[in-house]
């Protein structure tokens, strides 16, 4: 089944030429079935890239999927035209009215700041508000899990002496849950990060269960008992160039620059990039969508 995307959204052409089967809207109003709506709130500035990589997760599924783009309306992106905006995304006070089946909340470049003084931290506790009676499952990533983790329990993050950068490996911790159907015992994803959020803090909230981790990149999987939040510290969507051209962009800048752990081959820039965790990432997006998502979301949303 497709996944269904804004009409004329650039992104669209490069996953058809990825053979990743999307629909346009004005194509799938004609079929008699209902999608599942979700809402992604896209914080990254590059928000096409954004788009495209979870976009990719989020289609290889049986399921029909609608998305609907969410920006912040009290900030000013610097790095997309305000014309791309307006016509792909819609700000809060467009939706609040809406419900739907999923949300996706992205990471940001912010980690450094503490939540309050994100600019628009005020707007995201708005949103976060409104998922608990709009949405029936949220899924937050990387900071959008850090800050998720801080408004709804009070988990706070910490900074680390170095930048968490690389792919690294993990190890399912409960394996009987749905959402890791499929996984391997051992799987990989990557990390990007100057923030970590503590297992000692996470463990005094026994609503969260801890579903995978990592030695070195800690605490990475976790989920209420119920579904309704899922919280991803790290990456599974980014695309096999992300964290080198993230590399190459600080080698750029200059200053320290650490090259990404098991990520080119033999870690020597320049070499292949030895691709570990698209396979985990297609399952973990897919489960999501199926067991935590269609399996539990009424039908008639209004009975949300």
């Amino acid at each position: 089944m497709p996944l269904i995307i804004p009409d004329k959204l650039p992104a669209g052409d490069l996953l058809q030429k990825e053979n990743i089967f999307v629909m346009h809207d004005a194509a799938a109003i004609k079929q008699d079935i209902r999608p599942l709506r979700i809402l992604m709130v896209n914080l990254m500035p590059d928000k096409a890239a954004t788009e495209t990589q979870l976009a990719r997760v989020l289609a290889n599924s049986p399921l029909q999927v609608e998305l609907t783009l969410l920006r912040m309306g009290t900030h000013e992106s610097k790095n997309v035209l305000e014309e791309y905006l307006d016509t792909f995304y819609k700000t809060f006070d467009e939706i609040k009215g809406q419900r739907f089946d999923g949300m996706i909340l992205t990471g940001a470049p912010v980690e450094t700041l503490s939540f309050e003084e994100v600019d628009y931290w005020e707007e995201l506790c708005q949103i976060f508000k409104y998922s608990k009676t709009n949405v029936y499952s949220s899924m937050y990533i990387c900071w959008g899990a850090q800050a998720g983790l801080y408004y709804h329990f009070g988990i706070d993050k910490y900074p680390m002496d170095e930048k968490m950068f690389g792919v690294f490996e993990h190890k399912v911790t409960r394996a009987h849950s749905p959402l890791l159907r499929g996984f391997d015992d051992v799987f990989w994803a990557p990390h990007s990060r100057y923030t970590q959020t503590l297992k000692s803090d996470i463990v005094f909230h026994p609503e969260i269960r801890i579903l995978a981790e990592s030695e070195e990149a800690g605490p990475h999987i976790l989920a209420t008992d119920n579904g309704r939040q899922i919280f991803i510290i790290g990456h599974q969507e980014y695309d096999r160039e992300t964290l080198g051209l993230e590399y190459y962009r600080d080698v750029r800048q200059g200053g320290p620059v650490s090259v990404p752990k098991n990520y080119f081959k033999d870690d020597q820039p320049g070499k292949d990039v030895v691709v570990r965790w698209r396979g985990h990432a297609s399952m973990l997006f897919a489960n999501w969508l199926n067991y935590y998502v269609y399996q539990e979301t009424p039908y008639d949303l209004t009975q949300l």
